[in-house]
């Protein structure tokens, strides 16, 4: 029998679509990314106070660069930003050429290298595709044939990529090349079963999987082997993804999502979109910057 954990609210946001949670140590807040909200939130776990930053487009994944500033995944491009100013950035680089696509979840390695994937606004299937930005600002098509690319996390020496394209009801291993950020192998990690479907991901200090269950009111946590070890309960049937936050990077963020909910589920989840958190008794790993 797993452990079974429950949860606080953190920032009763009501997002649409609350995404890509990131801990940034060096301002000591939670960033996240509402997509259909098309803004960036800077939320101090503590207090609660939130800060909102308009993008002025759908943005799905946000990381931190390690010259400062940050690095996005928007509609159709990755945009790269010197400062807090995200809606002007330095540069922009076009990663699709198709209104019906946008990025979605993604995340850096421990070279600096920002993988993010597409997602179909229409629901097609096998359009989207998973992305490497390097730090040369050269965008690179890795993985083909995706429908909604969705969580990647890494394992503690970097030899496994995790990976979630979330109707497969599965979360995929690749074997890795840190190298080069080659992937090769790919297998089932774990199949999600008994309702709900895999979305965003992290990673903790002991290696182990967090797994955000989209339409399942949960967070799983998985060992390397795959075997099942905890659950956590969010009161809202769509969790996103999840992050380790904090100075000590001991409490795990879980952001949801409330788009899509009819006006009874709304009422029934008043909560929808909110970020929660919890301690799980095990710490995270520091968020790999772009290095570009």
């Amino acid at each position: 029998m797993t452990e079974e954990l429950t949860v606080d609210i953190v920032f009763d946001a009501h997002a649409g679509i609350a995404e890509g949670p990131l801990w940034d140590e060096r301002r000591q807040e939670l960033v996240w990314t509402d997509i259909p909200g098309e803004c960036v939130h800077f939320t101090d776990i503590g207090t609660a106070k939130d800060r909102e930053v308009d993008v002025g487009t759908l943005v799905g994944c946000i990381v931190g660069r390690a010259g400062g500033g940050y690095a996005m995944g928007t509609t159709q491009e990755f945009w790269v930003a010197d400062s807090d100013d995200l809606a002007h950035p330095e540069g922009k680089f076009p990663i699709v050429d198709d209104t019906l696509l946008r990025t979605n979840d993604g995340k850096c390695d421990a070279a600096g290298r920002f993988w993010a994937g597409t997602a179909a606004v229409d629901g097609r299937w096998g359009t989207g595709a998973l992305y490497r930005f390097d730090a040369d600002h050269s965008v690179n098509l890795v993985l083909p044939g995706v429908t909604c690319a969705n969580g990647i996390g890494w394992s503690l020496g970097s030899e496994t990529m995790y990976y979630v394209d979330t109707p497969t009801y599965r979360v995929d291993a690749f074997d890795f090349d840190a190298a080069s950020g080659a992937l090769s192998k790919r297998r089932i990690f774990a199949r999600v079963e008994g309702g709900g479907r895999p979305d965003g991901l992290c990673v903790d200090s002991e290696g182990c999987i967090w797994v955000a269950i989209w339409l399942g009111w949960e967070v799983r946590r998985y060992a390397p082997d795959g075997r099942l070890l905890q659950t956590v309960k969010v009161p809202t049937a769509k969790a996103s993804s999840c992050a380790f936050a904090g100075p000590d990077l001991d409490v795990l963020c879980i952001t949801s999502a409330s788009e899509g909910l009819t006006k009874a589920q709304r009422a029934a989840q008043p909560h929808a979109g909110a970020v929660f958190a919890c301690s799980p008794g095990v710490q995270g790993l520091p968020a790999a910057r772009f290095a570009g």
